[in-house]
């Protein structure tokens, strides 16, 4: 206890304390977030993998899907291996320069992730209600671009946050009850009013994630009406199949980053370690979900990956 509290003292480093009041169990907590973690990993990995050697897979619906698994790999690795040294090896003091850079880095992988969702949904708008034009309006080049303005945008949305932090002074005791340094959680041990911190922070996340759901709902509603002016049922069924693996990554991203955000910003009545352990279920459910889910819904991938597998077991 005593290094605990001649560390936590130095005004240049900030204290993890992990999960507050389980500290008894961070051992046994640290093994779901292993497994999560390295099954994202792996699964994340496999997409870049089988999409850089698989010639017949370089086009843009697979392209885009290396985009989100990068930017899931960037989103957990941010974040679960210095809880993992927290848990593992009780290495809990972090630099201040440390903790707005894991701040800056987290949200940044964010709000790429979430322009990198909304151009899979321009991508799936293209292929069902401009099939002819596909190939000419989305090529590899213009992907490119989109991802650059979208790494562009997210750093220019982001930056801000720590520098805010980094011009006021911080107060007490530096102990942050987290496992990471959330912008929220970093501004609440400023000696300054916080107000401009908290609004910013909101109105950023919720203006950033509802252009970009904004976006994504006016793609999806052109594909419906395109889909209902088809009269084949064989057809409606195909198109809206293209679209499955794409919603079901919609859904679990923006139902995780929109919870992660309230909780940060509205927690006074939560229970802390409730609060954390679900804040941390944002880095870790959608990188391990995301490969797997394409992996089952888009049989091209399935069958290329299966060919990999069968390559590896029988060393051929």
């Amino acid at each position: 206890m005593a290094g605990f509290n001649l560390t936590s003292s130095d005004p240049s480093t900030f204290i993890l304390v992990g999960i507050p009041g389980l500290e008894a169990a961070h051992f046994w907590i640290s093994i779901p977030f292993a497994v999560f973690y390295f099954i994202g990993l792996l699964g994340n990995f496999t997409v870049l993998f089988v999409v850089g050697k698989e010639q017949t897979l370089h086009k843009p619906m697979y392209l885009l899907l290396c985009m989100l698994a990068l930017t899931d790999i960037g989103l957990s690795t941010s974040v679960v291996p210095k809880a993992l040294c927290i848990f593992w090896f009780n290495l809990k003091s972090i630099t201040v320069g440390g903790c707005l850079t894991q701040s800056f880095l987290l949200h940044m992988a964010s709000a790429v992730q979430s322009a990198v969702l909304v151009t899979m949904a321009f991508d799936r708008y293209v292929a069902i209600c401009n099939p002819l034009r596909y190939t000419t309006i989305l090529t590899n080049a213009r992907l490119a671009k989109l991802g650059l303005v979208g790494l562009t945008r997210a750093v220019l949305i982001v930056l801000p946050g720590p520098l805010l932090l980094i011009r006021q002074p911080f107060c007490g005791n530096h102990i942050i009850p987290h496992t990471h340094c959330e912008h929220m959680t970093v501004a609440k041990m400023l000696c300054g009013d916080i107000t401009f911190n908290w609004t910013y922070g909101l109105v950023i996340a919720f203006v950033g994630i509802g252009l970009d759901l904004t976006l994504i709902a006016l793609s999806y509603g052109l594909i419906i009406r395109a889909v209902f002016r088809i009269s084949s049922k064989q057809a409606h069924q195909k198109a809206l199949n293209t679209c499955t693996a794409h919603i079901c990554v919609i859904l679990i991203s923006y139902t995780s980053i929109l919870f992660t955000i309230l909780i940060h910003q509205f927690d006074q009545g939560a229970v802390l370690h409730v609060h954390i352990i679900l804040a941390n279920l944002y880095f870790l459910v959608p990188p391990m979900l995301n490969p797997v889910i394409y992996g089952v819904k888009t049989k091209e991938f399935r069958d290329i990956v299966g060919k990999y597998i069968w390559m590896i077991i029988w060393g051929q």
